[in-house]
């Protein structure tokens, strides 16, 4: 049983790169975890055996647009719908939102389709990174 939690302490942090790490997201230490959940404007965290083993976070305006960005589950609580939780909760969360934009790793996009997510015709990015512009653009 999965439960939901919507903040984090500073003691969560190290659990969180762990679920990071697992998955093979490297560059997220502490900092810049601490930094991203903070700048998120809505979040949920999921937590199995007294321990976060999954999160989702997102960025909206609260009314036009938001995007969904680190839809993560540590690699040994995959497979039992954990992240489908995780998202259900955060587009509840989104209700008043017109628009929710999701950016999914390499080779996910099938798994967000069943969701209900649809690519988009429009949508275009700008990467500073070169290997990340390399996978992700067209």
């Amino acid at each position: 049983m999965i439960l939901l939690k919507y903040d984090i302490e500073e003691k969560d942090l190290p659990l969180l790169k762990e679920v990071y790490q697992s998955v093979g997201w490297m560059k997220h230490d502490e900092h810049i975890i601490k930094k991203v959940f903070n700048a998120s404007t809505h979040k949920v965290f999921g937590v199995q055996d007294h321990k976060i083993v999954g999160f989702c976070r997102a960025l909206s305006d609260g009314v036009f647009n938001a995007a969904i960005y680190d839809v993560v589950v540590h690699k040994d609580y995959q497979g039992r719908g954990i992240a489908r939780i995780l998202l259900e909760d955060i587009i509840t969360q989104l209700d008043d939102v017109s628009c929710i934009q999701l950016i999914a790793t390499t080779g996910n996009d099938s798994y967000y389709e069943k969701i209900g997510f649809k690519k988009l015709k429009t949508g275009m990015a700008i990467y500073k990174n070169q290997q990340l512009a390399q996978e992700y653009l067209e």
